[in-house]
């Protein structure tokens, strides 16, 4: 029975960190990337863009205003020509124009549409990589899906710390470091946190 229960921890407890392992890795690397941000230079692309709306879709602009929504062929006609996807729902209206926010991970981008003349401004800026992983690891932007994934991958983390534990209990009395190892694992953050975070 006692070697089934250690089989059963060391199960749970290899799939865990195989679960988490990649997620882990970004999260740590991230770690270090956004604690150092100040040092890591970041030279960020923007792209502007100006269009005017083709006169058969001009008439769509009094309808656009009157209803406060864009009409699908202008919404696919901004999507197709400015290469974004955004939701229309994010667009907010005034009497002289439309703004679409769309903000990403590691970047952001808008556009405004005149309702009067149709001019689009679109501007579009990538900060690269590395704050694209930065707002990965702050959920930033990321959407629904990303959000889901965090918060499964912590349950997974806490599932392989806790089966650690419980496996380092069992091994505990044939390594008798295991406990005065453990307790400066948790003592060392307490201490900084309580003499040199104020």
């Amino acid at each position: 029975m006692k070697y089934l229960l250690i089989g059963t921890l060391r199960q749970w407890h290899w799939i865990s960190s195989a679960l988490c392992l990649a997620a882990m890795l970004l999260f740590a690397v991230t770690g270090i990337t956004l604690n150092h941000a100040g040092s890591i230079e970041a030279q960020p692309d923007v792209r502007t863009l100006k269009l005017q709306l083709p006169e058969e879709l001009a008439p769509l602009l009094a309808v656009a205003a009157e209803q406060q929504q864009l009409p699908a062929p202008l919404h696919h006609w901004l999507e197709s020509m400015l290469a974004v996807r955004f939701d229309e729902h994010a667009a907010e209206w005034s009497d002289a124009e439309v703004y679409v926010g769309m903000p990403k991970p590691g970047g952001d981008a808008w556009l405004t549409l005149d309702l009067h003349s149709g001019e689009v401004f679109f501007e579009a800026t990538d900060r690269g990589w590395i704050a694209y992983a930065n707002d990965l690891h702050k959920g930033r932007h990321s959407g629904a899906a990303w959000s889901w994934f965090i918060d499964i991958f912590a349950g997974v983390c806490v599932l392989f710390t806790l089966t650690g534990l419980l496996l380092l209990g069992r091994q505990a009395r044939n390594r008798p470091s295991t406990w005065p190892v453990t307790a400066l694992g948790l003592l060392i953050p307490v201490l900084i946190a309580l003499l040199f975070i104020h």
